[in-house]
């Protein structure tokens, strides 16, 4: 069986209006590269967070279709996006299944965070004596975020140093479910996973029930109530709604747990640390590229 696969250069602040369209017509994957980079050395965002637009400026952006897919209509849509657009700046190719899985294959590999934590692709296998070698499994062509992107490596380094034995930890915009996925096989007895989009939440279950702990993660969307205190909470959003959700985010944390927070642009953290320590104390910033996190403790004299 064969694919049919688009490609096109558009602006960042084209992405999301042209990916969103794609989808509404049937595309099955989506992956953005940077234009300007070396091809041979950059790792694809392979279907990024809802919101999340990438920091390059020019974005090579590619999507999967299925083989019989009208080739006139697709480019009927993008000229409807994008009136600029001349029909030669779209590119079409016919992919077999093995060379999509090779693509994959090429552009996802193992990666480490922290000293324990590793996530694997389904296509390799890691060794067999691993060791204390923590391990996430995770299909790179359904998952919402892979941990190729900086705001989600800075978000699994610090669940990779934290002691999760035992405790509740809340993932609050969960995507593929990675961070969720993560912390339960670090030793969390209860992970909530929440987020706005039902796509992400059955891509966070599938990948929790392939990672074998689905019986600890519970999955929902942001307006069902949970009163139960969480001992961590981890957000890997963006700047506004982080802002807007601190106070939620201080009744969800117990005192004394802890906190951290990513989806942040260099200089956007100054507003963002006025604003939690409000709630938290110890507040520091970690910095990868050109992406922060903040982590804190909830402060215990406030209630």
């Amino acid at each position: 069986m064969s694919w049919l696969e688009l490609s096109l250069t558009l602006r960042s602040d084209q992405q999301e209006a042209v990916e969103a369209a794609l989808e509404d017509v049937g595309a099955l994957a989506v992956t953005l590269l940077d234009a300007d980079a070396d091809t041979s050395n950059e790792q694809a965002i392979l279907e990024p967070a809802v919101g999340e637009t990438p920091l390059w400026s020019l974005i090579v952006l590619s999507a999967l279709f299925e083989a019989e897919t009208d080739r006139s209509g697709l480019i009927h849509v993008l000229g409807e996006l994008i009136p600029e657009l001349e029909p030669g700046q779209i590119a079409f190719r016919e992919v077999a299944d093995q060379d999509w899985t090779r693509v994959w294959m090429d552009q996802f590999k193992p990666m480490q965070f922290g000293e324990r934590l590793w996530i694997y692709p389904w296509n390799i296998e890691p060794p067999a004596n691993s060791g204390n070698t923590v391990i996430v499994r995770l299909d790179p062509g359904l998952a919402f975020g892979t941990g190729t992107h900086p705001t989600t490596a800075l978000c699994l380094e610090w669940l990779d140093q934290a002691d999760l034995g035992g405790k509740t930890v809340i993932d609050y915009g969960c995507g593929s479910g990675v961070l969720a996925i993560a912390a339960a096989l670090l030793g969390a007895a209860d992970v909530i996973g929440i987020d706005n989009d039902p796509q992400a939440i059955e891509a966070s279950r599938d990948n929790a029930t392939r990672n074998g702990v689905a019986d600890r993660i519970q999955l929902r969307l942001p307006n069902v109530d949970e009163r139960t205190p969480a001992d961590l909470l981890v957000a890997n959003i963006l700047a506004g709604p982080l802002y807007e959700l601190a106070p939620l985010f201080a009744r969800h944390v117990r005192p004394g747990g802890l906190l951290a927070l990513s989806g942040i642009l260099g200089g956007q953290e100054s507003d963002l640390l006025e604003r939690y320590s409000e709630w938290f104390e110890d507040l520091q910033v970690s910095k990868r590229e050109d992406w922060v996190r903040i982590d804190g403790k909830r402060r215990t004299d406030i209630h």
